[in-house]
């Protein structure tokens, strides 16, 4: 039964707290709203930040016959997703709380719904308090309550995902994980764990299908197994493995396709012929190692080209499926293997597009920066995360903190503070209770699926607790765009994974910035409420420069463009020796927003993007960073690579270079065939520049041709006097 809907909430006060349960109370002067939803997108609520009451009134009549085997003899009702926290009551009566936003809450209200027919009322108090020191969180919403692209005062809280009151037999489901335990062309094994609540001690037989899903839906099953058990009263958990010969597998989308499985498990009673509860879940066969952050899938290594992600809204209840399946599909068509995200468990259906779609996923636990007293919670939610996602294929590794330092990089002088070594230096820094929260946090993803590699804490250059992936921002915070590759030759272990890099700029849909007042924006309200950093604008594209908003608008989107695309190429150049991939910061903006976003809110591609999709193609050519400016009379040194991430060699490939200066150009013509996978010093050409050259642009360009396609970049300097 469908719970969803119109509701009646109020704010909470002590005298409607103590009556709002009860069916008599009356609610005839409440707000109605609508479930799914936040409380902020509720007239008169727009500043609340909670608690808030709701109260939904339902007839219910289907008892049926409790002797009939055919009747279901318990029902729930299931909140599938509340934020943050909530306290239940069923007709006057308390039936428990709930914390946590992303997996769903039950509460049994059979005997409830067995005392009386007619009307019942369902009652909830919800809150989502802000963090009051954001160095020391309590609450794991992540980047919806603290991050540099969602409004700080914003309040995510509501019942943002369905209500339902569900039926089932005196044994029940509460939860099944799959996991794709390996998987080869001969073989794949499935590893499957559910917990089963009995109402009373009783016999069961569990019942295993696996079907390939076809296009108009799944096919005979392939494999049924049968298993009996007997089950105690309560809690019972079950393990079991099912293997899957000749399977056809799952590929992320450069390197394959993406057949889909459905597996289903029934509970049934052996007296009878009915079924209890029934879970089914959709997943992909594949198997997927990473070590030192090169990822192997199906036997195949893969360099990743990966972008962080933000929630599609920062309103999750209002994100619809056909913008969920846009942003994996805006990922995947800019050449992306993979998404990260930062931060935030996401909707359901974007799971589901990314399985069709062959997109990996790097799946953050909602911990971003600092936290307290949250050691046990944490782990906690871990266990519930990968017993909720862990039957996607697309799902590659689980990471448990982002960046966990002791700051709030929101703080006005962080940037100017920041520098590559920081978060090193603040890492050694002595915090038991953070060390131990991330130790915890990443044993209990650990255990709970050995089948993926475990992030323990991202963002962290190598220090003495350890290295992962490093977060480098180069030519934004700090340095010059050339200066990252530099870096990571400096300190190898730096550049394993960099799991975060870019530049902000202005975005096209610019209505909320109020241009037609340039320069006279209102640069307070947007560095608070649209994450505006104007500190570094000042420093790298200062508004004072330019005569209007478009100009300013369109240098700080060349900027983002140029910085990405040399530093994707820097990255790519250095494949596997030692770079194992990467994570451009990112991908779209979940509000209006000045922000590091390659597409705006309203999904309008900025020129990164563009930039992007040419740095990421299977096959590119380029030249090392050229200086931003030459003399006459100078040297010009160029590094030519070909980079290719084809499964197949590049053979009988042959590469123009050309280049242009006033007066004159030069040229070079290499032969030869670039390996599968892999990075190919081509040559390392150079010239003198003539004294008498005079000033003027300086162009490079480089074409590789080959009989099954063609490549080209394009570079640009200046001669200055």
């Amino acid at each position: 039964m469908d719970l969803t809907g119109p509701w009646r909430v109020a704010e909470s006060t002590e005298d409607r707290r103590a009556e709002f349960v009860e069916g008599v109370y009356p609610d005839d002067g409440w707000t109605v709203a609508e479930i799914p939803g936040h409380w902020r997108n509720v007239p008169g609520l727009e500043g609340s930040d909670g608690p808030i009451l709701y109260r939904k009134r339902f007839n219910f009549e289907g008892h049926g016959d409790p002797q009939d085997e055919a009747t279901p003899s318990r029902r729930f009702v299931i909140f599938d997703g509340i934020f943050y926290q909530a306290s239940v009551w069923f007709d006057g009566e308390y039936l428990g709380d709930a914390e946590g936003y992303f997996y769903p809450s039950s509460f049994e209200v059979t005997e409830l719904l067995n005392a009386r027919h007619g009307e019942h009322l369902l009652a909830v108090e919800v809150s989502c308090p802000p963090p009051t020191d954001r160095r020391a969180k309590r609450s794991l919403t992540g980047v919806f309550q603290h991050s540099p692209y969602i409004d700080p005062a914003w309040n995510p809280g509501g019942i943002w995902s369905k209500v339902h009151l569900d039926a089932t037999g005196p044994v029940r489901i509460v939860y099944l994980k799959v996991l794709c335990q390996e998987a080869n062309p001969d073989r794949a094994v499935l590893a499957l764990e559910v917990e089963l609540d009995a109402q009373s001690s009783a016999p069961a037989t569990l019942r295993t299908s696996v079907a390939k899903l076809a296009v108009e839906g799944p096919v005979q099953p392939e494999l049924v197994r049968e298993t009996d058990h007997s089950l105690s009263t309560g809690s019972n958990r079950l393990r079991w493995t099912v293997a899957v010969d000749t399977p056809d597998l799952w590929w992320p989308h450069s390197l394959g396709s993406q057949p889909l499985y459905q597996v289903t498990v029934d509970v049934n009673s052996p007296q009878a012929s009915t079924r209890s509860d029934s879970r089914q879940v959709v997943t992909g066969l594949r198997q997927v190692r990473v070590r030192n952050f090169v990822a192997v899938v199906n036997g195949e290594r893969m360099f990743l080209k990966g972008v962080n992600c933000a929630p599609t809204r920062r309103d999750l209840a209002h994100a619809t499926p056909i913008e969920v399946a846009r942003d994996v599909s805006l990922a995947a068509e800019a050449g992306f293997d993979l998404m990260r995200l930062d931060g935030h468990v996401a909707r359901p259906e974007l799971y589901a597009e990314a399985d069709r779609r062959g997109m990996l996923i790097w799946q953050d636990l909602p911990l971003k920066w600092g936290y307290s007293g949250i050691r046990r919670k944490a782990p906690e939610e871990a266990r519930r995360a990968v017993r909720l996602l862990g039957h996607h294929p697309s799902i590659a590794l689980w990471c448990a903190h982002d960046e966990p330092l002791r700051e709030d990089p929101s703080e006005i002088g962080y940037a100017k503070r920041t520098a590559p070594l920081r978060s090193a230096a603040a890492a050694a820094k002595p915090d038991w209770e953070a060390h131990l929260l991330d130790r915890a946090t990443r044993r209990a993803l650990r255990s709970e699926d050995a089948t993926r590699a475990t992030v323990g804490r991202s963002g962290l250059l190598p220090h003495p607790g350890g290295a992962t992936d490093s977060h480098l921002y180069f030519g934004w915070y700090y340095g010059e765009a050339s200066g990252l590759a530099s870096f990571i030759a400096h300190l190898p272990n730096a550049g394993r994974f960099v799991g975060a890099f870019g530049a902000a700029s202005a975005p096209d849909s610019a209505a909320f910035m109020e241009p037609g007042a340039w320069p006279d924006l209102d640069w307070e309200r947007l560095s608070e409420h649209h994450g505006l950093d104007l500190e570094t604008f000042e420093a790298r594209v200062p508004p004072s420069q330019f005569a209007t908003f478009e100009d300013w608008r369109a240098a700080t989107q060349r900027l983002q463009a140029n910085l990405l695309r040399y530093q994707v190429e820097a990255l790519r150049r250095l494949k596997y020796r030692p770079t194992g991939g990467f994570c451009v910061s990112m991908l779209a903006d979940a509000q209006p927003a000045v922000s590091f976003a390659l597409v705006d809110h309203d999904r309008l591609p900025k020129r990164a993007y563009r930039a992007l999709k040419a740095a990421c193609a299977p096959v590119i050519v380029t030249a090392d960073h050229l200086s931003a400016s030459y003399r006459p009379g100078e040297r010009v040194r160029l590094a030519i690579h070909a980079i290719s991430d084809l499964r197949q060699p590049v053979e009988r490939a042959a590469l123009e270079l050309v280049v242009r200066y006033p007066g004159d150009e030069r040229r070079w013509r290499y032969e030869g065939s670039v390996a599968a996978d892999s990075c190919v010093l081509v040559g390392k050409p150079s010239f003198e520049l003539p004294r008498s050259t005079s000033p003027g642009t300086m162009v490079v360009e480089l074409a590789l041709g080959w009989s099954g396609g063609r490549a080209s970049n394009r570079y640009v300097t200046e001669i200055v006097a």
